[in-house]
């Protein structure tokens, strides 16, 4: 088959399903795979234009994220990829210890013809804007610069506390960042020139439009014309690289069927909250996140619940938040490992075929946890917000429905308009 002009490499799992979704709303061909595929996996997924492979080097050390990394290099070097696209969040939060963004550069770099990395700045369709290497960010109807973002200043494991993202790669060790501002992206020509030959060890590119996204786009395309280069950034990456092909509005209910509905939120963000909070075609099953690391006793306990409750027909929404009161932070991905695991011994004494995982960690190791090889596309639940259809070996599990959504994304009813009906649409 033709070689994928386009490979991405998701940090997490959310992140990596929406490029999937942005990518096929486009109406080219795109499968996600949970690891490297071999030739038969690769050959199931059937002829493709761009292929991806998720991770959670999000929430990985350096040692584990460079072993997580490079075999995803090699493979897109091999398939002949002419855009290797590693897909961090669209805030960028990563730290010296955790997810370290220079390191993910350092290890795709070999594999790849352009010596200079392309970082895109912001999304301006997501709500998310880069000036002068600043990065914004929106949250409800306010957008703030990153350092004073009410979730990612205060996020329990990457704590944003620069919004400059030069100074924030410099941090994490990729000191040698140049800044190419929007009133350069403005003067297209040149900036395309100038992109092409460039050897830099990074570019930043501003994005406070859409219009700034269809530059870079065009600059990423010239270079691809004469050998692969590395891009690093959130989904607009792809809508850059594809930006001739508009997104389309495609119906969201073909094939996909109403049943009951298990939903674990691990995310602490607002947002979530909101959601859990709005949720009302819900049982709730609270987890408390202490015991459920702590103690197999408890988990026990849990899972006997979540029998009870969906064995009486209702959808379930795990959550390890205080709905009355503040909740304690989580400071490592013990709790996402081990509601995972949880999920995972509900669904082997009752298998359901719709799920939803609110955070990225969550997402992440929830679906590693479950036996899925791949994800296709399904449709858009919401901006930001993408429904995957499950591959899997386990007859049980594949062709599940799944949303894996990161914990800021999604309007507040979204819980609820997933388990009372699956006539969702495409948002543009």
């Amino acid at each position: 088959m033709d070689a994928p002009r386009y490979g991405w490499f998701g940090d997490d799992f959310t992140g990596a399903t929406d490029t999937l979704a942005t990518i096929s709303e486009r109406g080219l061909r795109a499968f996600l795979f949970l690891g490297v595929p071999d030739a038969a996996r690769l050959s199931a997924a059937g002829p493709l234009d761009a292929v991806g492979i998720a991770s959670a080097t999000r929430s990985m050390g350096s040692s584990e994220l460079r072993t997580a990394v490079e075999p995803a290099g090699n493979f897109f070097r091999a398939l002949g990829v002419r855009l290797v696209h590693y897909k961090c969040c669209s805030t960028f939060d990563s730290a010296p210890e955790v997810g370290n963004l220079a390191v993910a550069i350092e290890t795709l770099r070999p594999f790849v013809d352009h010596p200079t990395a392309v970082i895109l700045g912001g999304q301006p369709s997501l709500g998310r804007y880069c000036a002068f290497s600043n990065l914004f960010a929106a949250a409800g109807d306010e957008t703030h610069r990153l350092d004073r973002h009410p979730t990612m200043s205060r996020h329990p494991a990457t704590p944003m506390g620069e919004a400059d993202l030069r100074r924030h790669l410099a941090t994490l060790g990729l000191e040698s960042v140049e800044g190419i501002h929007y009133r350069s992206l403005d003067d297209g020509a040149h900036f395309i020139d100038r992109l092409a030959s460039s050897e830099d060890e990074a570019v930043l590119l501003d994005a406070l439009t859409q219009e700034h996204v269809s530059m870079a786009g065009a600059a990423l395309r010239r270079i691809a014309e004469n050998g692969s280069v590395l891009a690093v950034g959130a989904s607009g990456v792809a809508e850059a690289f594809f930006e001739a092909r508009q997104a389309q509005t495609v119906a969201a209910t073909s094939n996909l069927e109403v049943s009951q509905v298990l939903a674990i939120a691990g995310s602490l963000s607002p947002t979530t909250r909101e959601q859990v909070l709005t949720s009302r075609l819900y049982r709730r099953l609270r987890i408390d996140p202490v015991a459920l690391i702590a103690s197999s006793a408890y988990r026990d306990d849990v899972l006997a619940d979540a029998m009870k409750i969906l064995r009486t027909g209702d959808n379930l929404l795990l959550h390890t938040m205080s709905l009355d009161g503040p909740t304690p932070e989580a400071a490592d991905t013990s709790l996402a490992v081990e509601g995972a695991r949880l999920v995972g011994a509900i669904l082997d004494q009752y298998p359901v075929r719709r799920m939803i995982a609110a955070g990225g960690d969550t997402s992440s190791h929830l679906a590693q946890a479950l036996g899925i090889w791949g994800i296709g596309f399904a449709g858009r639940a919401d901006k930001g917000v993408a429904m995957s259809r499950a591959r899997s070996d386990r007859t049980d599990r594949d062709g599940m429905l799944l949303i894996l959504k990161g914990g800021q994304m999604g309007e507040p009813d979204l819980l609820d308009r997933f388990a009372g009906s699956v006539d969702v649409e495409h948002l543009s």
